[in-house]
């Protein structure tokens, strides 16, 4: 029995893995139709502060031994990290989701990962290789399919849409700025303190758009508060937390993998909600996903399967 456990050991891990990566991408590709949710009843403004505050409050408790593990001097940079990474995009995805659908929001978030390679060849040296390039030039050709597909990009709501675009393009910029300053600094660390610090930034946006003044026991009310609260809850802080397992377990290749997942949940539930999705958003979506492959991908396009790649983190 010990033997026939030590054999089947790697597949059940390896299994496990599999799991977190579905449930990181269903977590995150339901976060858009839960803004919608969330704004029934609540401003933009209301549902980006309650997802944030509430993904601070479950981090708090670990906050502490958090702050302990931080190399003296690079606070500010979490924070300024915390504000690009978590606070300016979630209030520019709620904004833009007044006018925009769900399904499309989770399309152009699919760009991420390419200003994310943008940003890191203008200002952080980045080098940028013909692959690199093309993968680049062809998610781009996505968005531009998107922009003058027959879907309801319309152009009353280009500056919506741009709101998106900004949106993804400080994530880039987060991310690299991370990968500079914050190497020997535990990426768990960073979400827990980055969090925890934006609660009250949160509860004051609260207070000033009037939150505490709602009928808050009212159904509706109740639905849409659930709502940003699951979203802040299980789409940001353990979200955030299963992410990190995934990438001490697997290595950060096949963690990158849920980028190409996020979107797809999104238009699933946008096909659910009653959404018009149209063939050619789709096709820009195929048509992004795979300019965010070439430009990530590995010599071996299998790499994802074969190899692990070793994650120095706290």
């Amino acid at each position: 029995m010990a033997g026939y456990c030590r054999c089947h050991l790697p597949f059940f891990m390896k299994l496990f893995n599999w799991v977190l990566f579905f449930v990181l991408s269903v977590i995150w590709g339901s976060s858009f139709i839960l803004m919608k949710e969330g704004m029934i009843a609540l401003s933009p403004y209301q549902v980006a502060a309650v997802r944030i505050f509430c993904a601070g409050i479950v981090l708090l408790p670990f906050s502490i031994k958090a702050l302990k593990q931080l190399p003296a001097g690079k606070m500010p940079v979490i924070v300024f990290a915390g504000l690009l990474g978590s606070f300016f995009p979630a209030f520019l995805f709620c904004i833009a989701e007044t006018k925009l659908d769900s399904a499309l929001a989770g399309i152009l978030n699919a760009l991420t990962p390419l200003f994310t390679i943008v940003v890191g060849v203008l200002f952080f040296q980045l080098k940028a290789g013909k692959q690199k390039v093309i993968g680049i030039t062809v998610g781009f050709a996505g968005l531009l399919i998107l922009f003058v597909s027959n879907g309801h990009l319309e152009l009353k709501n280009f500056s919506y849409t741009f709101l998106i675009l900004i949106a993804t393009l400080m994530y880039g910029i987060n991310v690299n700025l991370i990968g500079r300053y914050m190497k020997e600094v535990g990426s768990f660390n960073i979400a827990i303190v980055a969090f925890s610090f934006l609660t009250l930034p949160c509860l004051l946006v609260l207070i000033f758009t009037g939150y505490f003044h709602l009928p808050l026991m009212d159904k509706t009310v109740l639905w849409s508060t659930g709502a940003s609260a699951i979203l802040g809850i299980f789409g940001t802080a353990i979200a955030n937390i299963l992410f990190y397992m995934l990438l001490k377990r697997s290595g950060a290749l096949f963690a990158s993998m849920v980028t190409y997942c996020i979107p797809i949940v999104a238009v699933v539930w946008g096909i659910y909600y009653g959404e018009q999705i149209t063939a050619p958003q789709i096709a820009s979506l195929f048509i992004i996903l795979f300019g965010v492959y070439l430009a990530n991908a590995n010599k071996n396009p299998f790499a994802v399967f074969t190899k692990k790649t070793k994650v120095h983190d706290k």
